[in-house]
């Protein structure tokens, strides 16, 4: 059973979403998405400084079954990337929602719904 934290938000597309002190928000993608991707292998971070759409892709993972595409789950400006992630991109599949976590993002602009955690485990369920 994957774990969705309720301090967290979602997205349909399994990336997750927590606001910082600052206004600003920090991503990654879900338990659930890891555990369906498997062993992480490679990760294409977001470029720092560049803005994002909120539902474009801004980088791709890349595990021992598949390559799958990172969705910003809100709009902003890249301002911290998980540089970790470069030579321990299974950090990922170990810790999702901390050590784990992809980029965080300013100036956040919210395009879409995002889903609370009860709202995401009925999505997984």
């Amino acid at each position: 059973m994957s774990q969705t934290p309720d301090n967290v938000k979602y997205t349909k597309e399994h990336e997750w979403v927590l606001e910082n002190a600052d206004g600003s928000v920090r991503i990654g993608i879900t338990d659930y998405a890891q555990g369906a991707l498997g062993d992480i292998v490679y990760i294409q971070l977001p470029k720092l400084n560049s803005s994002v759409k909120g539902g474009a892709v801004c980088g791709e993972v890349e595990s021992t079954k598949s390559v799958s595409e990172i969705y910003a789950p809100v709009g902003g400006t890249i301002i911290r990337i998980n540089e970790k992630l470069e030579s321990n991109p299974e950090l990922i599949n170990s810790d999702p929602y901390g050590e784990g976590w992809i980029a965080e993002i300013s100036s956040v602009e919210i395009t879409e719904p995002l889903l609370t955690s009860a709202e995401y485990s009925n999505l997984t369920a």
